[in-house]
């Protein structure tokens, strides 16, 4: 029976997983600590490491977990920028979960963007305390407004029909623009100045790291509305502080914060955090910071189950794991039923 090392375990994830392992045949050992150099000699005898979007996954921990017998990482998530892949090229093969529902993301984009520029979340808070005054509650329409979306794949998409049906004019930009898309497509600059809310749906790589910085910010509307469910280094912290501040940025959304590591999916309520920027973007009346949750829907962790163990068992059968990816990948174009080594 195949075991798997399962770690930075949240009651959530255990339903789907613990529902299809037995019928895979699969030996799950959950671990509720983050996978790094502290915890990966726990995965002693596993040959299949499960693992998430958080947890540290560089040369050293990569090097352990070869020499305690693991071959296979599997992410339970899309992202893989906490992967040190040329390390683990030719030791360890890596699969992911590329879409388990890119209309979880796009609506929770969505609700972000209603609740900063309507503010529910204040009115709820009010009314608990039987406060019903309307002061300083005052939105706008997202009818007629123009909205930039940034990265058109799966959830950009989605996430540009939603705004649609708002009777939205979007704008998009995309490395790598999708012919088929009815979407007007123009380059970052030219979205930053004329949009009135942007809204991040792209992945983090070299050339996106801190895609909103001073430079860009300063570029943007008076008053823009910012939107960030993808990754949290995408956004330079400091300049978007800086931004809300000066009241060059009249509302952010944030699924996601660079430094979110060791914050989100725990609970911080009796400690003081370290993080003296993100206490003070929660501290904004007019920031919105939601931890990392976009992906939470129950289709989303069935699906997210359901293909890390059919990528898993794939690789114990010794075909090809259709989802597996490497360093190479995005120069090598992946030939068709092969492995990445």
């Amino acid at each position: 029976m195949t075991r798997i090392a399962f770690f930075d375990t949240k009651p959530y994830d255990r339903v789907w997983f613990d529902q299809y392992a037995a019928d895979f045949g699969f030996q799950i050992t959950y671990y509720e600590s983050k996978l790094n150099e502290q915890t990966s000699a726990l995965a002693d005898d596993f040959e299949v490491v499960c693992a998430f979007v958080n947890d540290t996954i560089n040369e050293q921990v990569l090097e352990t977990l070869y020499q305690k017998g693991v071959r296979l990482l599997a992410m339970r998530c899309a992202g893989y920028n906490n992967i040190d892949f040329k390390a683990a090229f030719g030791k360890i093969h890596i699969v992911r979960v590329p879409a388990y529902s890119p209309y979880a993301v796009a609506e929770h984009a969505m609700a972000l963007l209603l609740s900063a520029v309507r503010h529910t979340h204040h009115s709820y808070v009010r009314t608990r305390e039987f406060n019903f005054s309307l002061n300083g509650l005052v939105g706008f329409d997202l009818h007629g407004k123009t909205i930039g979306v940034v990265g058109t794949g799966k959830i950009g998409r989605i996430f540009i029909d939603i705004c649609k049906g708002f009777g939205m004019q979007v704008l998009c930009f995309d490395p790598y623009p999708d012919p088929a898309l009815e979407a007007h497509y123009t380059d970052f600059e030219d979205l930053c100045r004329r949009s009135d809310i942007i809204s991040l749906h792209c992945p983090l790589t070299e050339d996106s790291v801190h895609l909103i910085n001073r430079r860009s910010i300063g570029w943007m509307k008076d008053q823009v509305v910012l939107i960030n469910t993808s990754r949290g280094a995408l956004v330079d912290s400091h300049a978007l502080l800086e931004g809300i501040r000066s009241k060059k940025i009249g509302a952010a959304a944030l699924d996601v914060y660079e430094e979110e590591g060791e914050v989100f999916y725990e609970d911080k309520s009796s400690t003081i955090l370290d993080d003296d920027v993100l206490m003070l973007l929660i501290s904004m009346p007019n920031v919105l910071v939601t931890s990392h949750q976009a992906f939470l829907t129950r289709e989303a962790l069935q699906n997210i189950a359901k293909t890390t163990l059919t990528s898993i068992e794939s690789y114990v059968k010794g075909e090809v794991m259709e989802h597996e990816i490497c360093y190479q990948c995005d120069t090598c174009h992946k030939i068709s039923g092969q492995r990445c080594f």
